[in-house]
């Protein structure tokens, strides 16, 4: 496939609907899917056409958009009612990323605080829907310029392992981990990436290698056994990974892999990063035991593509996420600065 000639968006607001990047058919085909109702933007977030928290959660709010525009009443309390009962809808497509979760609470208070008719909350909250759109794309750019002081100072060209998306395509249109990486790359830091295949979705091999190509960032594509055999070459710099939910004590819910690689980056002494918005922060949750972690369909492990690659007769146990403890994580890369841990809880108030 070609480059692109321009910035990766997931997410656009065309014509009065949205564009979404088919992320299901990547690298081999470029689409567009186009969104006209809250039913197909839940149906698009829980198939994964679009995916990554931050995403999810400019997804799900122009999802609350269209359910609202589409509500046919004059009267505010039965609009907000009708508006509630879409919000449950979306929340029920993913249920770790609490971006998702995040960003209809939002619309939801938008709509209960607006004032006026039901047509200028209506507008109000396609206004919302934007902002949090056009917030994500410049915090997620802070995140990338905060990461970029924390990394280490040598070698002078640095090698960074990432896991899963974290990219553009996981976000408005920067990315997190893989900012992160764009800024270390725009500052002449960065040597190659290395890219965690990321089974049983392919994230890594799919669409973080993808972005690493459109923009010219040398990347390698390892399968996910292989990052402990690299760190013990001394081929891995750091480990700069994303989060879809974190707890007030700092551990983190991200792709599955992502607390056994935090492992062996500490057997290795590999600083081990996780580079998230504010957003992603869960206040209510004590930790990560209170994260709930989705479980998906068999099928992702069992088959590729087409191609099945187990035999009948076998059980299957498929957990989308884990949970890397705050203790394994050096720092936790926000738009508001890189933090440790054990200090989450200073960014209550900013992120109120």
């Amino acid at each position: 496939m070609k480059s692109l000639s321009k910035p990766i968006y997931p997410v656009i607001w065309q014509d009065n609907k949205v564009l979404l990047i088919d992320q299901t058919v990547l690298p081999n085909q470029y689409e567009m899917v186009e969104i006209s109702s809250y039913e197909d933007m839940a149906k698009a977030i829980k198939t994964m056409i679009v995916r990554g928290a931050p995403a999810i959660g400019v997804a799900a709010a122009y999802g609350m958009y269209l359910g609202a525009r589409d509500i046919k009443t004059d009267q505010k309390d039965k609009f907000v009612e009708k508006i509630g009962i879409i919000a449950q809808e979306l929340r029920q497509t993913r249920p770790t990323a609490v971006n998702l979760f995040w960003a209809i609470s939002r619309m939801l208070k938008t709509a209960q605080e607006t004032t006026g008719t039901v047509a200028e909350i209506q507008a109000t909250l396609l206004k919302t829907a934007q902002k949090i759109q056009a917030d994500d794309l410049q915090t997620c750019q802070e995140i990338g310029e905060n990461g970029l002081a924390v990394l280490p100072t040598e070698p002078q060209k640095l090698t960074i392992l990432t896991h899963c998306n974290a990219g553009a395509l996981a976000t408005a249109g920067y990315g997190t981990a893989l900012g992160v990486i764009r800024s270390a790359w725009t500052a002449g830091r960065l040597e190659r990436v290395y890219a965690d295949e990321t089974r049983p979705r392919l994230q890594g091999a799919k669409l973080t290698a993808w972005e690493c190509v459109q923009e010219g960032i040398p990347v390698t594509v390892i399968s996910d056994n292989m990052a402990a055999h690299c760190m013990k070459q001394g081929l891995i710099h750091g480990v700069v990974v994303g989060a879809d939910r974190i707890a007030a004590n700092g551990d983190a819910a991200n792709k599955i892999g992502t607390y056994g690689l935090a492992v062996i980056s500490q057997m290795h002494n590999v600083p081990f990063f996780v580079a998230a918005p504010l957003s992603t922060i869960d206040f209510a949750l004590e930790n990560g035991e209170q994260i709930p972690i989705e479980e998906r369909h068999p099928s992702e492990i069992y088959k590729v593509g087409e191609t099945r690659l187990c035999p009948d007769g076998v059980d299957y146990y498929n957990p989308a996420f884990d949970v890397t403890p705050a203790n394994l994580i050096k720092a936790i890369i926000t738009e508001k600065g890189a933090i440790k841990p054990d200090d989450i809880l200073t960014l209550r108030e900013v992120n109120n």
